[in-house]
């Protein structure tokens, strides 16, 4: 009897001993969302490996719409996400009664204006259709797109971050706006020939935003970054989320696999 206690003794610990080798090696399992495209892109080759090196073992889910990523943080589904930018994420928690925070921007492909008809601004003839993001933060960047290329101009008064057709004091040729689920926006370019595309869905898509008759000068609160939920803002994960961004291979694979994306001062 003794002798068989001393083996199941000895097989238990075995087991014990081997479940904590294995949980060593794995290291935290986190969860990161992201849009489909560029950004899943960024997580996996730029962010992940940076979070591998301290510990972590990544998973990510790639999603194809700007809800349910901060639906499956709210809910814990999901560590951090990375596809909004500081004005989406605000009126989100709003919106929903959620409490997330922004950690750290990230280099951010810029929303452009694409034509299959013309070759240059100039060309743009009176009276023309534009398609616009229909969500009221991405068709602010949009209106400012038109603003830096001189086709329209804006109210000196209206919010800045929330612009509306309203706020335009002046169309220079007269432009019609055609409001659009912003997945749709790169077909727009052939099917109404001017379409103010932003980044992701543009490289998604397969366009090349060299391509662009005018790309975003990016502000600041449309520049995508890394979210969590506010009570997770003082952990570990949030304090190694933004090392990693910081880190050489984070910044290193940005310059050579994502040309062309706006980067924040100092990154």
């Amino acid at each position: 009897m003794r002798g068989i206690l001393i083996f199941l003794a000895s097989t238990l610990a075995v087991i014990i001993g081997s479940s904590a080798l294995l949980y060593e090696g794995e290291g935290e399992v986190i969860t990161i969302g992201a849009s489909t495209g560029p950004y899943s892109d960024m997580v996996n080759f730029a962010l992940k490996p940076a979070l591998e090196d301290q510990g972590y073992t990544v998973e990510i889910v790639e999603y194809t719409d700007y809800i349910q990523p901060n639906n499956a943080l709210h809910n814990g589904d999901l560590d951090a996400n990375l596809y909004q930018n500081k004005s989406f994420m605000s009126d989100f928690n709003e919106e929903n009664g959620t409490d997330f925070t922004n950690l750290i921007q990230v280099p951010t492909a810029p929303m452009g204006l694409y034509s299959s008809e013309y070759e240059s601004l100039e060309e743009i003839e009176n009276g023309s259709e534009v398609a616009l993001p229909l969500d009221p933060v991405n068709s602010s960047r949009g209106f400012h797109t038109l603003v830096d290329a001189g086709l329209i101009e804006i109210a000196e008064d209206a919010n800045m971050l929330a612009v509306e057709e309203s706020d335009i004091i002046q169309n220079n040729k007269n432009l019609e706006f055609v409001y659009q689920d912003s997945g749709q926006l790169p077909r727009s370019v052939d099917q109404i020939g001017l379409s103010l595309v932003p980044g992701n869905f543009a490289l998604a898509s397969g366009m090349d935003l060299a391509d662009a008759l005018q790309l975003e000068n990016m502000n600041e609160n449309f520049r995508n970054q890394v979210v969590i939920n506010a009570t997770d803002e003082d952990s570990k994960l949030a304090e190694d989320l933004i090392q990693a961004v910081k880190s050489d291979h984070f910044q290193d694979t940005i310059d050579s696999r994502f040309q062309g994306f706006d980067k924040p001062e100092g990154q």
